[in-house]
This record gives C-alpha cells, sequence and structure tokens, in this order.
C-alpha cells in the first residue's frame, strides 16, 4: 500500500508545497481579477439543521464557480515559456471556464478538452470566457477520458499543463475560499461543509483550517455515484472507479488527485476498519473540533436541493454546486452551530431541469415505473384507471414497449403519487387486479434502460 505522503508527487521538486501561507500568497495574486464572494446566512437551512447557516457563494463568481481561483493562480505563476507553448486543460466544465478566461485576460493561447456530456450551456460559456484565445474539444463521455487526451496532447505539442486539482497551485487558488470566509465570518465556524470531486478544492481548505482555524470541522460531501474520495480513504490511497454516474458532472470523476488525498490524511481524514466498510459507507474520525467526516448523497436528493434553492432562495445552482447543500438533510449537525456551506457552481443548464425534476421526484418517492400488461380486450385501460390509479395519483408515462406493435403488450407506465405514503396502497391495489403490474428497481438495467 502506497504511503499518503508520497502519492503526490507534484508536492515535490519545483512546485510550492501546500501550505497556509502559500495559499495566503495565492489570495494576493489573484485580488486583481477576482472579488470575494458573499458568505450568506440562510433562514431556512438555519431552520432545517437547527444551526447557523452560511452559503459562501461561489456560483457569484465571474465564471460561476470557484474554479478561477486555482486556475488564475497557476497560469499567473506560469514562466514566459511554459506561456509560450500554450496551456492544455481537461475539464468537466467549470475548470475549463476558469482556465479560458485566465487565457484572455493573460493572452495566452489554451486547448481544453471536456467530455462529450459536458452540457451545452458550459461548453457556450467556455467559447465566451476564452474568445479566440482557446479551442474546445469535446472528447469521451466523462472526465477521466478527456484528461485522459489533453495528458496526449501535452506529450505530443509540449504545451504546458493546467490540472483541474491535482496541483498545489490550484488547490492553493481554491483554498482561498477558506480565507475569504473566515475573514467574513470573523470567528471559527464550527463545521465546514465541502463539495469533493477531485479533491483540489477539499485541499485547499482542510490545509488552511488545520493551520488557521483549527477548531473547524470538515464533513466532506460526495455524490454517491462518484464516490472516490472514500474510496481512497477505504485502500489507503486514490484508486480508480471501475464506473460512475456522471450525473453531476461538476464532481463526478473516478480517480481523486494525491493532493487531495494526502491533504485529508493530514487533516486527520481516515478509515478505523477497511474490512469491515463498504465502498460507499461515510467515514468519520470524531465529530467535534477539528474532526473530519465524509459522507455521499444520492443525486437525487441533491436535485431536490437545486430545486430547493431555485424555489426558495432565487439561486440557480448546477448539480456539484448543490452537493454540499443536499448533505444538510442526511447530516448530524449539532444545534447552533455555526456552519459554512460551500456552494460551488451556478453553471446550470436549463434544458436539463426536466431530468432534475424527474431524479428529486423518484428521490421522494413520489415517482415510480411500472410494465403494465394490459389484456388485449375494450375497457383494459379504464378498468386500470378506475380499480388501480389512487385518487391523488397521476399516469405522467405511458407508452407501449413492443417496437413491432406499439398498441399491444406490456406499457410503461410513470405515475406520481400525491405522497410517499400512497405507494403501498398503490401496490396493494395492483395485487389485487387481474391486470399484471410489475414495478421497476431504480437500480435495475430494465429501469435505466427503459426511463
Amino acid at each position: 500500500m502506497s504511503d499518503p505522503l508520497d502519492i503526490a508527487e507534484r508536492v515535490s521538486g519545483s512546485l510550492p508545497e501546500l501550505t497556509a501561507d502559500e495559499i495566503d500568497a495565492a489570495a494576493k495574486r489573484i485580488s486583481d481579477i477576482i472579488e470575494p464572494t458573499p458568505l450568506q446566512r440562510i433562514p431556512r437551512l438555519s431552520a432545517l439543521t437547527g444551526a447557523e447557516v452560511y452559503l459562501k457563494r461561489e456560483d457569484l463568481t465571474a465564471v460561476r464557480s470557484y474554479k478561477l481561483r486555482g486556475a488564475y493562480n497557476l497560469m499567473v505563476q506560469l514562466t514566459t515559456a511554459e506561456k509560450a507553448a500554450g496551456v492544455v486543460t481537461a475539464s468537466a466544465g467549470n475548470h475549463a471556464q476558469g482556465v479560458a478566461f485566465a487565457c484572455k485576460a493573460m493572452g495566452v493561447t489554451g486547448r481544453i478538452y471536456v467530455p462529450t456530456t459536458t452540457p451545452k450551456q458550459k461548453r457556450d460559456r467556455i467559447r465566451v470566457h476564452g474568445g479566440e484565445f482557446v479551442e474546445l474539444i469535446a472528447i469521451g463521455d466523462t472526465f477521466d477520458a478527456a484528461a485522459a487526451a489533453a495528458a496526449d496532447d501535452v506529450k505530443r505539442t509540449g504545451a504546458t499543463m493546467v490540472p483541474p486539482f491535482d496541483d498545489p497551485r490550484t488547490a492553493a487558488g481554491q483554498g482561498t475560499i477558506a480565507a475569504e470566509f473566515l475573514e467574513q465570518l470573523g470567528r471559527e465556524p464550527d463545521l465546514v461543509v465541502v463539495p469533493v470531486g477531485g479533491g483540489g478544492c477539499l485541499a485547499g481548505i482542510a490545509t488552511y483550517l488545520r493551520e488557521r482555524s483549527p477548531h473547524s470541522a470538515i464533513l466532506a460531501v460526495e455524490p454517491a455515484g462518484a464516490a472516490s474520495m472514500t474510496a481512497a480513504l477505504v485502500a489507503g490511497g486514490p484508486v480508480t472507479l471501475p464506473e460512475i454516474d456522471p450525473f453531476v458532472d461538476g464532481a463526478a470523476v473516478r480517480r481523486v488527485g494525491g493532493v487531495g488525498y494526502q491533504a485529508v490524511v493530514r487533516f486527520g481524514g481516515q478509515v478505523r476498519s477497511h474490512a469491515s466498510l463498504p465502498l460507499l459507507t461515510s467515514t468519520e474520525t470524531g465529530s467535534g473540533a477539528g474532526s473530519f467526516r465524509m459522507m455521499h448523497v444520492d443525486e437525487g436528493a441533491i436535485c431536490t436541493a437545486m430545486l430547493e434553492l431555485y424555489q426558495n432562495e432565487g439561486i440557480v445552482a448546477e448539480p456539484a454546486g448543490a452537493l454540499a447543500t443536499a448533505a444538510l438533510r442526511e447530516a448530524e449537525i449539532e444545534p447552533g452551530a455555526t456552519v459554512v456551506v460551500l456552494l460551488s457552481g451556478g453553471n446550470n443548464d436549463v434544458s436539463r431541469y426536466g431530468e432534475v425534476i424527474e431524479r428529486s421526484l423518484v428521490h421522494q418517492g413520489l415517482k415510480h415505473y411500472f410494465l403494465v400488461d394490459f389484456p388485449q380486450e375494450p375497457g383494459a385501460l379504464r378498468r386500470f384507471l378506475d380499480e388501480v390509479l389512487g385518487p391523488d395519483d397521476d399516469i405522467t408515462v405511458f407508452e407501449y414497449v413492443k417496437r413491432n406493435n406499439r398498441e399491444t403488450g406490456a406499457a410503461l407506465v410513470g405515475i406520481e403519487l400525491g405522497t410517499p405514503k400512497g405507494l403501498e396502497p398503490l401496490l396493494e391495489r395492483m395485487d389485487k387486479s387481474p391486470i399484471q403490474c410489475e414495478r421497476l428497481d431504480p437500480n435495475s438495467p430494465a429501469y435505466r434502460y427503459l426511463t
């Protein structure tokens, strides 16, 4: 098993060590281009948790995410020769916008690799921020595929890589978030809730808090479909997940960076029992001052948090942006505690809201899918509506699944309930009905294929 302190080779040699002093230096470097983002107390979330909850609004930067901090801090330190060679990066979308913004501001050319699944809104914004200075290349269906293509580009052309998270310069720039909210709050928060993707932002914040706010605890939050930091803690070092759910595109990576993993280990993050801890189970080292806890949140819960932020606070958050906020409904938080939650980004494509609403309904137990085999006789559908469907239930999807005859055989039926408690009565009515009904498990291949 690898020594955690040797995982990130980048911290040795010519690159600066990730320290609070280096983060303070990064804050000075980026101050001419990045204004501090607001720290806002949110009454709804405070009432929900019984704590004093503040959102750090990184969705209000020039590129609508914190990623500009790391990209600019790294690029402003490049040598003349490195800038002349041009820069290359890989990103799910937000880091790409930061690099594009920095390229245009500094007059540096860049090639930016993104997965083909990157929302159109993010791709359009990359082009806007970079203008004629950047070339956007979509390749592969995950961040990791785009990262491999970017690495090949660097080997082939000699361009300068600008890593999105696994570099102490990137992490230092992202760690300036902590320097800002400590100054804005005027005291040490009891808990800081941080979303985790590749681990660069967590590395910067954990490093700064360990040195400047040692009594603050950290809750690190991953999407359930891409819990790569948890996997690293279980394995004793970064490992590559066999597959991920790319929905939370800003935080869906198969493998965390060594810089992030190393910072977590230094802060105190570890797994108490490797043998007994499943891959996607929360990990923690205590829950008090200076402790580190880790949890994952279902993608449907993230969608619910996105909708609640929009409907209540008028905040447009992307899935990764709402990741930390989504954890507040499930995390154990001390009543009266001061909690800072990182809202990491607001680059959400409005065309995705249909899927966001769908995932939220399924997560809340309000939306269910069934295969219904209607008998080929008059009145079968009417009997289903009268005998099976409840007064507060609504059919939102109805589609025959046979390809050769779309009006006979089994039908895919999506039912939205008035309340989650309506499911059991619905299933009981289906059992009593002569019409054959099969509920689709949301985790089954059939569910993913048909819906």
